[in-house]
């Protein structure tokens, strides 16, 4: 892969960053004193727990001696050629002369290595050690020494742990136990050596972190230091017996230097964790870009309920990180790329974006692709159109696109013409694709670009489309810019500057659900746990019940056991009425023919309670009644629901409802805690958003009605927690806007 992003070198001031556990005195980088962001060592921040106990703020874990230690002891250290560990253990040394730590061998076969003296065991060494790195095949039984030599981290590259399977599960399972008892922190098992890689030192401005848990898959990023971006940190987080993801997550977040996070992850350890380290990196404004693999996997789980069959557990994941922000792409050049503008790129001062092409195909090609990837393309004024035809030929399109026909590049008359198309207040990016080199204009348009984007606090992309990269323009001039940022293809440019856009959009809005999120109990709560059956699924009545200690609306109904009761109860509830039987195990009563509707006599509703009883004894389905209940007729069929996520507990998800709900498919899934506003872009990430708004003469639904019963689902699968383990709502009527939402049906299980 050629392309790569370069972005501007100029470091973007942040705004002031919050601080939701007090702040942390200044701290020195490079001999510089800068402000930390929030969350300076491990219990800086004060317990703040939800209704369930978990915690509201990611502790951040000290990891300065980690990455710069002052002493270091390599276990098992060899100087034998043609050994792995004399490789590793030549590499260590290298590292600690860069970054200035004190190396001490150990190995009791020795008694020097590589002309340093070897001591037999920890307890031999001269002085503390700050990091152990171990070159053992089985790390457990040296636990116990570090935790005695009181070694603040430990590495382990061994593998044979849980990416072998069941046998290896339980040894790293044993491995993490000894390490919680210990106190100390553990990279690996199963990692590599990437945390101890030759950074460039010359390189300035703000920084890649990057964490992986395969080494190989961060190359690609690294690699951008060759392209004069530079990176900070890397954290080769191997399988997580201690140390995870979420741990590098959240320090970087808190570092100066940091300018953007870049993960590569194949399997989240915790997803509590992740959140509240994603929710860290949105609070200090870091942008997090991250490919998690497993895109095609399904959730392999038995559900009762309609909500449990539509989510699979790629889409929670993919729901958890757009509502923190963290910036989801598919492929390691998107990675990169994204990564490094993001990192460098100052905030935009508007979110218009204009194309300019020397040639009119390439301009409607781009622009095609780009308005489809939702970016902005507001057309120029009529003033800013006249401005630019006095540069080029009145007969080709200045709108946006912007085509010059070629020739204006090659004078004058291509500088004046960048200049007036940054001037637009309404533009904040300018995207220059250059499909192929042909140097009488290409050059010189290069140039052009290069040397407007030094006068200019927006920000100027230019695809380079040549399959040769070879070309000075692009080697020398386009890369030897720190202002301009160069991309290789149409996607992974339109893919990074909508990141970009995106990304300071939310940041600058963002307000942490964690700040809102229920402390303690509610009323709600304890009337709903008296009704909880541990174990069983809730007959309708039951759970309508639930719906009610919530303060979510259902008709007017009445649970009757003989047919004179289900005639009183009609003219109590008031004709046409529904009849349902209500039992337990009924998951689905459509299908049985458990549901009459439209009922509007006395004599009809006789002859459906013997109906509904005869069809349940002979399908042998025990009842706890019968229920009588209002009709209603008018309104959007949704679907509101909770599941359990195995990584995030319990999800929401809202959707299309009613009989299709399971052929439509169209839903999605928030991952709690989440306010109004997350629950409102939850509706509009629905293909069939537009029924809300009324269609074909129908009347806007009550938009409001429904983003509060989201709520209120949410606020019971919270206090609930492991209690429900399903519940869902189906169909949840949306009547005309004012007249709120009703329950019709409800689905509850359990655990």
């Amino acid at each position: 892969m050629l392309g790569s992003t370069h972005g501007t070198l100029t470091t973007h001031s942040r705004p002031a960053r919050v601080v939701a556990c007090g702040e942390q005195p200044p701290h020195t980088v490079h001999g510089m004193s800068e402000p930390h962001r929030d969350g300076g060592g491990q219990g800086a921040c004060p317990v703040d727990r939800d209704v369930s106990g978990r915690p509201l703020h990611a502790p951040v874990p000290d990891l300065d001696r980690f990455f710069r230690p002052e002493s270091v002891a390599v276990i098992g250290a060899s100087d034998t050629e043609g050994r792995p560990n004399t490789g590793i253990t030549r590499q260590l040394i290298a590292w600690a002369e860069r970054v200035g730590a004190r190396l001490h061998p150990v190995n009791p076969g020795r008694t020097e290595v590589f002309g340093r003296p070897c001591h037999a065991s920890l307890a031999d060494l001269p002085e503390p050690v700050d990091l152990a790195v171990l070159l053992v095949g089985d790390p457990l039984p040296v636990i116990e020494q570090l935790a005695e030599a009181k070694v603040k981290f430990a590495v382990a590259f061994a593998s044979g742990f849980a990416e072998t399977g069941e046998r290896g599960a339980a040894a790293q399972e044993r491995l993490a136990e000894a390490v919680a008892r210990s106190g100390l922190r553990l990279l690996g098992p199963n990692t590599n050596l990437n945390a101890f890689e030759k950074f460039r030192t010359d390189l300035d401005g703000p920084a890649i972190a990057l964490i992986t848990q395969s080494g190989h898959q961060g190359r690609p990023v690294f690699s951008l230091q060759e392209l004069g971006i530079r990176l900070s940190h890397w954290a080769p987080t191997g399988n997580e017996a201690d140390l995870e993801t979420a741990d590098f997550l959240s320090y970087f977040a808190t570092r100066p230097e940091v300018g953007a996070i870049a993960a590569y992850v194949e399997g989240l350890k915790d997803g509590r964790s992740f959140l509240l380290a994603a929710d860290r990196a949105a609070r200090n404004k870091v942008p997090v870009v991250a490919v998690k693999v497993g895109r095609t996997e399904t959730g392999a789980r038995t559900a009762a309920s309609h909500t449990g069959k539509l989510t699979g557990a790629d889409e929670v994941v993919d729901a958890a990180m757009r509502q923190f922000g963290v910036i989801r792409v598919d492929g390691l050049d998107e990675l990169q790329d994204t990564a490094a503008l993001l990192a460098r790129a100052r905030k935009p001062t508007a979110e218009g974006v204009a194309v300019y092409s020397i040639s009119g195909g390439t301009g409607a090609h781009f622009s095609d692709l780009a308005t489809a990837a939702g970016l902005r393309l507001p057309t120029l004024g009529a003033a800013k159109q006249a401005e630019l035809h006095q540069w080029i030929p009145e007969y080709l399109h200045v709108a946006n696109p912007v085509d010059n026909g070629g020739h204006p590049v090659g004078d004058w008359r291509g500088r004046k013409i960048l200049d007036a198309i940054l001037a637009d207040p309404a533009i904040g990016v300018l995207i220059c694709p250059i499909t192929g080199p042909f140097p009488p204009m290409s050059d010189k348009l290069a140039q052009d670009l290069v040397d407007a984007a030094e006068q200019t606090d927006k920000l100027v992309c230019v695809v380079w489309g040549s399959p040769v990269g070879t070309e000075d323009a692009y080697r020398r001039t386009l890369l030897g810019s720190s202002r301009v940022a160069t991309f290789r293809t149409f996607a992974n440019c339109i893919t990074a500057v909508r990141a970009y856009l995106d990304h300071h959009r939310f940041v600058d809005g963002y307000r942490s659900p964690f700040d809102d999120a229920p402390r303690v109990l509610s009323p709600s709560a304890r009337k709903a746990q008296a009704l909880m059956r541990p174990g069983q699924q809730l007959s309708e009545h039951a759970a309508k019940q639930l719906l009610r200690a919530y303060g979510i609306r259902v008709p007017r109904e009445q649970l009757v056991t003989s047919a004179a009761a289900a005639v009183r109860a009609a003219s109590l509830v008031g004709y046409p009425v529904v009849m349902k039987a209500s039992g337990p195990q009924l998951a689905h009563k459509t299908e049985l023919g458990l549901v009459k509707v439209q009922l509007t006599s006395a004599s009809q509703v006789r002859d459906a309670y013997r109906e509904l009883t005869d069809i349940a004894r002979y399908e042998d389905v025990p009842l706890d009644g019968v229920l009588v209940c209002q009709m209603i007729e008018r309104g959007v069929e949704m679907v509101v629901g909770v599941t359990r996520d195995s990584l995030f507990g319990p999800t929401v998800t809202v959707g299309l409802g009613g009989v299709l709900v399971e052929v439509l498919r169209d839903v999605v899934v928030g991952v709690p805690p989440f306010g109004e506003d997350q629950a409102r872009a939850m509706l509009d990430e629905l293909r069939g958003r537009a029924l809300l708004d009324g269609v074909r003469g129908a009347p806007p639904a009550d938009l409001d009605a429904l983003v509060e019963t989201v709520l209120r689902v949410q606020r019971m699968a919270l206090e609930l927690g492991d209690e429900l383990a399903e519940l869902d709502i189906n169909p949840l009527v949306v009547l005309p806007r004012g007249q709120g939402a009703v329950a019709l049906d409800a689905l509850a299980v359990c655990r």
